[in-house]
């Protein structure tokens, strides 16, 4: 099973889906028909919202216990690299893309920088203490939101190896999502 599949990420999928049994032919159990294309059809801005939600939840939810249970000094993967894999997966599934961006600190990565547009004024008011930005453009609901960087992730995004004070501007980055609308 797909880490998106084990995961549950039916919320991306149309309104009330109709699951059917196994099929001779390979089909799973509670497979969801799709459309003639084979791609998911947009959704209404409401039902956007509520999948960027549910998706900011899932994300965050997963980086946390990424470092949580699965950062060891010395091991090889960062648990926001593994969640790379993640969004690619979601994006595949649902056509719902995730994305990292710096907001307050130095990209960890080149494809961590804020991107020309509403990605640029999305860090800028994360930045300035913002919890969310949201802008409807181009047939997408795009939301971005703070996740907080904790004394952990400040040792590399910082470089200053020791947790930041409570007179510190709090660090955060940036969870893109971009959701098709009608």
């Amino acid at each position: 099973m797909t880490a998106a599949g084990l995961l549950g990420w039916n919320l991306f999928l149309p309104s009330a889906p109709t699951a059917r049994a196994a099929e001779p032919g390979g089909a799973k159990p509670g497979a969801v028909s799709e459309g003639p294309s084979g791609e998911m059809p947009p959704v209404t801005l409401a039902v956007a919202r509520d999948r960027a939600e549910m998706a900011h939840l899932i994300y965050a939810s997963t980086l946390e216990i990424i470092h949580r249970y699965y950062f060891r000094k010395g091991q090889a993967v960062l648990p926001a690299r593994a969640m790379e894999e993640v969004f690619a997966e979601v994006a595949e599934q649902s056509k719902v893309e995730g994305r990292w961006i710096s907001v307050n600190t130095r990209p960890m990565s080149v494809h961590h920088e804020p991107r020309a547009g509403y990605e640029k004024q999305a860090a800028a008011a994360l930045a300035g203490g913002q919890e969310k930005f949201e802008l409807v453009e181009a047939g997408y609901l795009r939301s971005v939101r703070a996740i907080p960087l904790g004394e952990g992730c400040l040792s590399c995004h910082t470089g200053m190896f020791r947790g930041q004070s409570k007179s510190q501007t709090p660090r955060v980055a940036g969870l893109v999502i971009s959701i098709p609308i009608k």
